[in-house]
């Protein structure tokens, strides 16, 4: 480590950065300023316990941010816009998270005079990525640490650590459990979820009723939402932050928003990840339900075609990259149209779109219809459907058919 005197650390109050806090200013003799950034997690402690932990792990100065608009309005919105899914089934919720947390670390280094930044990431996670590219692309001039990549500890090591040390801590070797939650879901680590046969067990979840005990009454929701943003909920009008919250809470009691899944982490391995993304998941499901009754085809084709390509670049930690940026353009605007509400059934275990209307939806039912109301002209498919397979015809007189 180069001569560094003030480090501004990613703090989450949890066993990693609360280890990390003691660490820096023993080891390698900096100061070490917490930053703990609000992105919507609930946690056991309230903030200013948070806040005081850090102090009392050696921490010079501790702060903490209230993130949860911005994150939901300048993060999570544009992935939902995106329908946003890693592989297909992963609504990004850390990686969503780390570049807002970035911002602030940074802006946090200025006001505290740091050289660096740090984090409590391992070698093997994603979020090292993360952090560390955001952190690069926003302050080149700031060094990057990564004390955990260091010191070598398993996790009963920091555990013991923290125990020697007298930094208060919530974690204990009973309870393994790596737990990383946000607005947007929550991520499941370590423990007995490590093998992938293992089914995962129940003491971790937290957003998420087992469906065995959710109501046996079905319900029905209706969302909202104007040029892709979500604005109400059953027609009430809400903020961004308290629309996801009602519908993570409502979906979640079913017992739905739960993944199991084995991803593929950008540095090369393959990983048994356990989220419960009741709300995000919820979301983006009548999102994407709603631009099917308003984007024309081959916007919506297209739009399809780019969208994994948005979830990797936010996965792989390219937030604030020019690809993201101009992605996020297109997506924009191919949301003017997107207004008009979706409503969504609830089972135990179940979550599904049951109707969708949009005033300026591209669905007409005189063309749809096959009853006597019929508005579209027959008599000019004929004529369509010659010029659409003349080549196929042609190929056929002059070749052969196939075989």
């Amino acid at each position: 480590m180069n001569n560094v005197s003030r480090v501004v650390l990613a703090y989450s109050g949890g066993l990693d950065t609360s280890v990390a806090v003691k660490w820096i200013t023993q080891e390698w003799g900096a100061e070490v300023v917490a930053l703990a950034v609000d992105v919507g997690q609930s946690a056991d402690d309230d903030w200013e316990t948070v806040r005081q932990r850090a102090l009392a792990a050696g921490a010079v100065e501790a702060v903490v941010i209230d993130a949860r608009s911005e994150f939901a309005d300048d993060y999570c919105l544009p992935a939902l816009q995106a329908n946003a899914l890693y592989e297909g089934k992963y609504p990004l919720v850390s990686a969503l998270s780390r570049p807002v947390i970035v911002k602030h670390l940074v802006a946090a280094a200025r006001q505290f005079n740091a050289d660096a930044v740090a984090h409590g990431c391992t070698g093997k996670g994603n979020d090292q990525v993360r952090f560390e590219v955001s952190s690069r692309a926003l302050a080149p001039d700031l060094e990057v640490l990564a004390p955990v990549r260091v010191w070598g500890f398993t996790r009963e090591d920091s555990i013991d650590y923290a125990l020697r040390h007298e930094i208060p801590i919530t974690v204990r070797k009973d309870n393994p459990y790596s737990i990383d939650e946000n607005l947007w879901g929550r991520a499941i680590e370590c423990g007995v979820i490590e093998d992938p046969w293992v089914a995962p067990p129940s003491e971790p979840y937290a957003l998420t009723a087992d469906p065995s005990h959710a109501p046996t009454e079905p319900w029905e929701l209706t969302v909202a939402f104007e040029a892709g943003k979500p604005v109400s909920l059953d027609g009430e009008p809400m903020d961004l932050v308290s629309l996801i919250e009602a519908v993570s809470k409502r979906v979640g009691s079913y017992g739905w928003g739960r993944l199991d899944m084995v991803e593929n982490r950008r540095v090369g391995i393959k990983s048994r990840e356990v989220y419960e993304c009741p709300g995000s998941l919820a979301l983006i499901m009548a999102h994407a339900d709603l631009e099917s009754i308003t984007l024309e085809r081959d916007l919506m084709r297209e739009k399809a075609r780019l969208e994994p390509r948005y979830a990797e670049l936010v996965y792989d930690g390219l937030w604030f990259s020019p690809l993201r940026a101009s992605l996020d353009a297109f997506m924009a605007e191919s949301q003017l149209p997107v207004t008009g509400e979706v409503r969504l059934r609830l089972e135990p275990g179940r979550c599904w779109v049951t109707g969708r209307r949009a005033e300026k939806g591209l669905y007409d039912h005189g063309l749809a219809t096959y009853d006597a109301t019929d508005s579209f002209r027959h008599e000019d498919a004929a004529g369509f459907v010659r010029l659409w397979g003349l080549g196929l015809e042609t190929v056929a007189r002059t070749q052969g058919p196939p075989e």
